[in-house]
């Protein structure tokens, strides 16, 4: 039996997200896997890549063949320089841990509370322009009392 480390697709239409199985290579692409050992999100920014090494690792040792997109990620990884005996490449680029929106709230609020500006904040730098401007236009248009 020809053994396949491939992906299997999941996820809805124009948001692909796959798992990294290992499966006869007779199988249809999302058909009965044997084991799964990874996941690919490539919608996320950075694509998410989690390969459980070990399990690779004993995989490829037993003889089972990557499918190209799968040495792809073997090789972003470091999955495959590791079992080929190369040095490893440069470490994944990680995201960033996103900050909560509540949290960031209750900052802007404490902030508006202890001393920021009242009302400047709430209105936009077009606005805030606008605002500036309409006072001195009303001045230069009345007329002062010398004319006439």
């Amino acid at each position: 039996m020809a053994v396949k480390i491939k992906l299997k697709r999941l996820g809805m239409i124009r948001n692909p997200q796959y798992r990294v199985v290992v499966a006869d290579s007779r199988t249809k692409r999302d058909g009965r896997a044997i084991e799964e050992i990874g996941l690919y999100h490539p919608k996320e920014n950075p694509s998410l890549i989690r390969i459980d090494a070990e399990r690779a690792a004993y995989w490829l040792g037993v003889g089972a063949q990557p499918t190209e997109p799968v040495l792809k990620l073997l090789k972003l990884t470091g999955d495959w320089q590791k079992f080929k005996g190369e040095p490893a490449p440069a470490p994944l680029q990680v995201a960033e841990v996103a900050a909560d929106r509540h949290v960031i709230y209750e900052a802007a609020a404490k902030e508006a509370l202890s001393g920021g500006d009242t009302g400047t904040a709430a209105t936009t730098p077009k606005k805030a322009k606008k605002k500036d401007e309409a006072p001195a236009e009303a001045a230069a248009e009345t007329p002062t009392e010398g004319e006439g």
